[in-house]
């Protein structure tokens, strides 16, 4: 009888778990529910609402007429990629049954996280009509405090909520104005309802996408050659669409490949990340370094 490789019942839920704690942007994935199919393939439709505002009031004819206005964007999914691990039953007996658990793990930690927080900050920083802050290259953690407050009041007075308002900064830079501990350091970082550390290797631009194929087999992605450096980016949630129409990960064991005695980690993920409407660029904030070279 061929070996077969017993999991915990648990293991994909522990993989996505892993995921939600390596990422960096997971705090931005929309509410499922918002979102319907689109008429054609790969796309989705979400509501985009306004309203009119107020007019005179008349003591005789009463209030004026106001309207809501729904309409339904449609977008084409901008992200479909994934892979297949495949681990020998040997190999993974010899290891004391890490080898397979241990690299779905891996999998979720090194290459699906780090890959989906860098295509979400370049999407962004590539969408038109966004704040910019250009060419800054910040010495110290007081220059960039102040570049922070020159963020903050751009947002405020674009009438950004400040509830709900996301930082994202180098580890460099966050630490920096953490060790400040000052007064107006804590201040301002406590305007953030969430703030967290990107790595400066998914803080980019622009980023190619390795098809995993010829010239590229080791797949996952890599810095675009004319991309900048990001030091900081703000987003209030409510102004970015970051939708997974579908995430799969399959476990084919041992016993039911018919290839080879291996186990097998199927991983996929399709989806999108755009802007809810053009109105809401302000909502997102972005302060970039450019290199020197």
């Amino acid at each position: 009888m061929p070996n077969t490789l017993v999991l915990p019942k648990n293991y994909v839920a522990n993989l996505d778990e892993v995921y939600k704690l390596a990422s960096v942007t997971s705090d931005l994935t929309c509410d499922a529910t918002m979102v319907r199919a689109g008429a054609n393939v790969g796309e989705v439709i979400y509501p985009q609402i306004d309203v009119t505002g107020l007019g005179d009031y008349d003591r005789n004819t009463g209030y004026t007429t106001g309207a809501v206005d729904l309409k339904w964007k449609t977008s084409k999914c901008n992200y479909d990629r994934g892979t297949k691990i495949s681990v020998d039953v040997m190999d993974d007996q010899e290891s004391e049954k890490l080898a397979f658990a241990r690299g779905g793990a891996e999998l979720m930690r090194t290459k699906v996280a780090p890959e989906s927080d860098a295509f979400t900050f370049a999407t962004i920083a590539a969408m038109e009509g966004i704040s910019k802050l250009e060419g800054q290259d910040f010495t110290d953690a007081v220059q960039f405090l102040e570049a922070l407050i020159d963020a903050k009041n751009k947002m405020d007075e674009d009438e950004v909520p400040e509830e709900g308002r996301i930082l994202y900064a180098t580890p460099t830079l966050l630490n920096g104005v953490m060790a400040l501990d000052t007064t107006k350091s804590r201040e301002i970082l406590n305007c953030f309802s969430v703030k967290r550390k990107v790595p400066q290797s998914r803080f980019y631009t622009a980023i190619d996408l390795l098809s995993g194929k010829t010239g590229e087999e080791a797949g996952h992605y890599k810095k675009n050659a004319t991309a900048k450096d990001i030091n900081f980016m703000i987003i209030h949630k409510t102004a970015v669409m970051k939708y997974d129409k579908h995430v799969a990960h399959d476990i084919i064991p041992a016993s039911m490949n018919a290839d080879a005695d291996a186990d097998i980690l199927k991983y996929r993920k399709y989806g999108l990340v755009d802007v809810y409407k053009n109105e809401w660029l302000d909502d997102c904030y972005q302060c970039l370094w450019i290199e020197r070279g």
